[in-house]
């Protein structure tokens, strides 16, 4: 299933780092940034992660919620949030269904060797539960952050 921008996203219920489940009927009205990441506590994912916090307070401003997805444990979320100060919730996604479902998980370049795994992917939701914008390859991540913020920005 590809992602477009302007179809329904695709529905999800995961369990977050906060101990419940989260579906995407539950934000129905607000503006989702569904992000996903390959692991915590690595480099990239870090910088990345660190910067959705930075600027959590503008994202706030514009009725966005971040949510971040890997197919890590919650124990192993749990560790990257307290670590890193996050204040948002990170989904657990073991099995890579919603990964999927969103194209961020499947084959990719690594280090130049072909390999199955998790693509840095994000999926910005609109209050009426259509795709706004899908970025299929995140090239920088510490850099990405801010360019979600700013389409966001943009569409206000």
């Amino acid at each position: 299933m590809a992602i477009e921008v302007g179809k329904k996203a695709p529905a999800f219920t995961l369990a977050g780092s906060d101990g419940k489940k989260h579906s995407l009927k539950e934000y129905a009205g607000k503006t989702v940034v569904l992000y996903f990441y390959p692991r915590d506590n690595t480099p990239g994912c870090t910088k990345e992660a660190c910067g959705f916090r930075d600027l959590q307070p503008e994202f706030n401003d514009l009725d966005a919620v971040v949510l971040g997805v890997s197919k890590d444990s919650l124990d192993s979320h749990d560790r990257f949030i307290e670590q890193f100060d996050l204040p948002f919730v990170l989904l657990s996604d073991p099995e890579t269904k919603v990964m999927q479902k969103y194209g961020a998980y499947g084959e990719k370049m690594h280090y130049g060797k072909l390999i199955t795994g998790t693509t840095r992917t994000t999926t910005i939701i609109g209050p009426d539960g259509k795709v706004s914008k899908h970025w299929k390859k995140v090239p920088k991540a510490e850099a990405h952050p801010q360019k979600v913020l700013e389409f966001l920005k943009e569409q206000a």
